[in-house]
């Protein structure tokens, strides 16, 4: 928050104004020089000297500690009386109010101020005073430079006492300035025995003090306002619990689930399911199970989905869940800690196939991830140094961010502007990226904090922004009408650009494809000319077998020739 002080000072603290007049010389003071210090000397050159009378002023700045303040309502019923009137006697009231009633004065002034009201009446009913004369008409802010500034910052109220972060933060629904904020130390074994529990709701009008008070049996890692009812919020303990708050009904919570019926690890995030009672929701957790639950009753969840991958088998713990409708009412999307994305679908006919695809990509676990707000078939992931843009046909990237020096700790897209979404890191800093302008690198850079962002949440029209961090606070970020109006043809534009990098990754796959199908098919070639060799090998020495055996024959024929013409010759003789 920039504080700005101006230092004034009037004229007549400078001094009494000089009046100078010429005159005659004359002398105040007379230094003989000394012949013993004249040795001493010597001359110097260059020699610079700067000499300054005026005293120094400084303006400096600094953040004040805050004044709390309480808002307090009162009704006023009866007005100012004569002192001659006692206004707790209704004899004396009523006997004034008729004196003052058949007065003419009394009379003139009701029917003057009548006539005016009148007037002001008709008019009210002719014009709309809210009526937008521009609708439809898209604002060029494309020669704005993107901005943005912190309007209020939400102090946790036990900060003195220990340090918790804000872990999570959801927007009261349909636009109202009101949030409410998780308040966790997810530190392993770093919680203080006598740690506070609470969580709160803050009103953005009212900013030093919270407006509602969500008492828990066990820290709250995740929270989420009900999208029918904003009255009702769910929650996600520490402990494996879920719970669900009523603001209309007290601080405690309605309703817990079970222990044994819970999860065995912290609830990392929760989600409203669309249905016709509005009261089923899902939780998820590092315990590998997904677990869908019925508020009206709590005692056990309707179903347990394990997240288990089909290819290696392997049990997923999560780390965050995104349910969006508009991809399918079914469908729902779990980050887990070993750096993948999982694909789900309740509505399978086989429960084995409730677990979908499997998206690897991450060197860490993911923190963040959204469905793109415009076009339901792409999803955002946040983990380690990158955000990954995906497609739920393919396993790899379409868009990767380059790598940071710091790792991200979460990220959403702006509900108003198709090609623009924001990543919070854990050097306190917020990226704002625009596709619309710029792929490379994000178009605005927000120092929102010293310590690192925890948690961040996009209010439903696209200009504030809540940013958690590790020590506590929450602070109120609102951007431009840049970065939260569409511009003109910016959604056809970023369709296009999703399209494009979608069918470049295709192509990728394909030549991969054909290029692991060519290396089998060398692999298998190699394989098969040893044997190729070794057929040859026994032909030839089969035939050169049967050669030396024909030949020995031969020998012994032509052998048996001679011997026998020679006994034959000898006879003659």
């Amino acid at each position: 928050m920039e504080i700005v002080y101006t230092y004034t000072k009037k004229r007549s603290e400078y001094g009494r104004q000089p009046n100078f007049k010429d005159g005659e010389a004359t002398v105040v003071a007379n230094f003989i020089p000394d012949e013993s210090k004249a040795e001493a000397h010597f001359e110097r050159d260059p020699c610079v000297t700067v000499a300054q009378v005026h005293p120094d002023v400084t303006d400096s700045a600094v953040n004040t500690s805050p004044t709390v303040s309480v808002a307090r309502g009162m009704s006023h019923t009866e007005g100012g009386w004569p002192q001659e009137i006692d206004p707790e006697m209704p004899e004396h009231v009523h006997r004034y109010r008729k004196k003052k009633e058949r007065s003419e004065e009394f009379q003139e002034n009701v029917e003057r101020l009548g006539n005016q009201l009148e007037d002001l009446i008709k008019q009210n009913n002719a014009i709309d005073i809210y009526e937008d004369y521009f609708s439809g008409v898209v604002v060029d802010h494309s020669s704005e430079p993107p901005s943005s500034k912190v309007l209020t910052i939400l102090k946790d109220p036990h900060q003195q006492e220990c340090r918790r972060q804000a872990s999570y933060v959801s927007w009261y629904p349909d636009g109202a300035r009101k949030l409410a904020v998780a308040y966790s130390i997810l530190d392993f074994q770093q919680q203080p025995e006598d740690m506070p529990l609470s969580s709160y709701i803050w009103d953005l009008s009212k900013p030093t003090i919270p407006d509602f008070e969500i008492m828990t049996v066990s820290q709250l890692c995740s929270l989420k306002y009900s999208p029918k009812d904003p009255n009702i919020i769910l929650g996600g303990q520490f402990n494996g619990q879920v719970a669900y708050w009523d603001t209309r009904k007290g601080h405690h919570a309605i309703e817990v689930s079970l222990v044994e019926n819970s999860h065995k690890d912290p609830v990392w995030d929760v989600a409203w399911l669309r249905s016709k009672t509005g009261a089923e929701c899902l939780s998820v957790s590092t315990d590998g199970y997904a677990l869908f639950w019925d508020i009206r009753r709590l005692g056990e969840p309707i179903q347990r989905v394990l997240l288990k991958d089909k290819s290696g088998g392997n049990v997923h713990g999560a780390t965050t869940l995104n349910y969006d409708p508009q991809a399918g009412p079914s469908k729902f999307t779990v980050g887990t800690e070993t750096g993948n994305a999982l694909a789900c679908n309740k509505g399978a006919k086989n429960p084995a196939d409730i677990v979908g695809n499997l998206f690897p990509g991450h060197h860490a676990p993911v923190y963040g991830l959204e469905r793109h707000p415009f076009f339901s078939k792409y999803f955002m992931t946040i983990g380690d140094w990158t955000s990954r843009i995906w497609i739920d046909d393919l396993k790899t990237p379409i868009i990767t961010t380059k790598y940071y020096n710091v790792g991200l700790s979460t990220g959403k897209w702006s509900p108003t502007r198709p090609g623009v979404f924001y990543t919070a890191r854990s050097d306190g800093v917020l990226d704002v990226w625009d596709m619309f302008y710029k792929q490379n690198d994000p178009v605005l850079s927000i120092n929102v904090s010293t310590s690192p962002l925890s948690s961040l949440q996009v209010q439903q029209q696209g200009r504030l922004l809540a940013c958690g961090s590790k020590d506590g606070n929450v602070s109120i970020v609102e951007v431009s009408d840049g970065l939260a109006e569409i511009q003109s043809n910016e959604k056809q534009s970023i369709n296009q650009l999703l399209e494009r990098e979608t069918k470049r990754e295709r192509n990728l796959d394909q030549l991969e494809k054909e290029a692991r199908m060519k290396a089998r098919k060398e692999a298998k070639k190699q394989t098969e000319e040893p044997e190729k060799n070794d057929e040859m090998e026994e032909k030839l020495r089969t035939l050169e077998v049967e050669f030396f055996e024909l030949t020995r024959k031969t020998d012994e024929d032509e052998d048996g020739d001679l011997l026998s013409s020679i006994e034959t010759g000898d006879g003659d003789e």
